[in-house]
């Protein structure tokens, strides 16, 4: 069962992943760039699949699909959610029940004001 239930869990009818569906990156791509735009934030760009993010301590890129992030140049960055049973309730400024879309915008939101970030673990690994 165990088997059975990573197999469905991680298999994509036709191999398209729904979170990088079109679609998706299209709609996560128009409310990155509103969202953006209401909060004035100059340093934030989409290029194809991913928002690149100027901020103060480096330059970042999210992906759209995956919510993924990487430093430029660089590698990766452990940027996780936190699920919403340990969470206060949060309102982002759009309406939308996907948690990977709230997951994107709000990495991008951190991201843009990097010299903010209050986080020792997420510091540790953009000033190293």
């Amino acid at each position: 069962m165990r088997d059975l239930d990573l197999v469905v869990s991680v298999a994509h009818a036709g191999g398209v992943d729904p979170e990088a569906t079109a679609s998706t990156i299209e709609m996560r791509a128009a409310l990155v760039r509103e969202t953006a735009r209401i909060m004035h934030l100059d340093n934030v760009t989409q290029e194809s699949r991913h928002v690149v993010i100027e901020g103060t301590l480096g330059e970042y890129s999210v992906h759209l699909g995956s919510g993924s992030v990487h430093r430029r140049p660089g590698g990766a960055l452990c940027i996780i959610p936190v699920d919403a049973q340990r969470r206060g309730r949060i309102f982002l400024p759009f309406a939308d029940d996907d948690p990977k879309t709230a997951e994107v915008v709000s990495k991008v939101l951190m991201l843009a004001r990097d010299s903010t970030i209050k986080d020792p673990t997420i510091l540790e690994q953009l000033r190293s």
